[in-house]
C-alpha cells in the first residue's frame, strides 16, 4: 500500500471551495448595466430624432424645388394664346394682378399627350395660395365653360406669399401683367421678356428666381 503523507491527504480530503458573486457585486453590475442602457437609449433616441428631422428637411426642400420647377417650366413654355373663361369673358395669355382670382394664370406649351387623345398640347394653368398652401390648377381645355372644372394640386404648404415681376419689351419691370390698359385684342397675347418669381417662406426666407420667357 502506497504511503500518502498527511499533508497531501489533507489536501485531497479538503472540499473544493465554490466561488460566486456577492450581493454588492451584483448591485454594482446592475447599476453599470442600467447606466449603459440609459446611454444607449438616449443615443438611439437622438439618432432617430435626427433621422426624422433630416427626412422632414429633405421633404421640404424637394417640395420647394418641385414648386419652383412647375413655375419655371410653365413660364419658360408660355404661349401667346388668350383664352375664353368660364362665362365667356376673354383672358390674356398671361394674367397676374393683385385683384385677380389667381396670383398667376397663363397658357403654356408642353402638355404631354402620350395617349394620343384629340386635344391641344397647350394647357391653361393657374396658381393661388389657399390657407397657407400653394395650389396649382390646370384645365383640360383652353376655352372653358362653367362645366370644365380645374384639377387642383397642392405644391407647397406653410407659405407666406408668392409674387411676380415682369420685364417689358422696353426693359422696364412691372408688378402686374398685362401692363396698363389693354388697347386691342392683339395685346391679350402679349408676353413679357422675363419673369421674376418671389417666393417667401417662414423657414427659408425669400427665394427668388428669374425665368426667361420664350419669344
Amino acid at each position: 500500500m502506497a504511503f500518502v503523507s498527511r499533508t497531501k491527504w489533507a489536501n485531497v480530503m479538503r472540499p473544493y471551495r465554490q466561488y460566486g458573486f456577492t450581493l454588492m457585486e451584483v448591485l454594482v453590475a446592475m447599476a453599470v448595466f442600467g447606466v449603459l442602457s440609459a446611454l444607449a437609449y438616449m443615443t438611439l433616441g437622438q439618432t432617430l430624432s435626427n433621422s426624422d428631422m433630416l427626412t422632414a428637411r429633405m421633404d421640404r426642400l424637394q417640395a420647394i424645388q418641385r414648386t419652383m420647377s412647375y413655375l419655371s417650366t410653365d413660364l419658360v413654355q408660355a404661349a401667346p394664346r388668350a383664352i375664353r373663361a368660364d362665362l365667356g369673358q376673354a383672358q390674356p395669355a398671361l394674367l397676374s394682378d393683385f385683384a385677380a382670382e389667381f396670383a398667376l394664370q397663363l397658357t403654356h406649351n408642353g402638355w404631354p399627350n402620350s395617349a394620343g387623345v384629340p386635344r391641344s398640347t397647350q394647357q391653361r394653368s393657374a396658381y393661388r395660395i389657399e390657407e397657407d398652401e400653394l395650389i396649382r390648377y390646370h384645365w383640360n381645355v383652353l376655352d372653358r365653360t362653367v362645366n370644365n372644372l380645374p384639377v387642383a394640386t397642392v405644391l407647397l404648404d406653410d407659405i407666406e406669399s408668392l409674387t411676380f415681376r415682369f420685364l417689358q419689351q422696353d426693359g422696364e419691370w412691372v408688378e402686374q401683367w398685362p401692363p396698363g390698359v389693354i388697347q386691342s385684342s392683339s395685346d391679350t397675347n402679349l408676353l413679357p421678356r422675363a419673369v421674376t418669381i418671389v417666393l417667401v417662406l417662414p423657414d427659408e426666407g425669400e427665394l427668388t428666381r428669374v425665368v426667361e420667357v420664350s419669344p
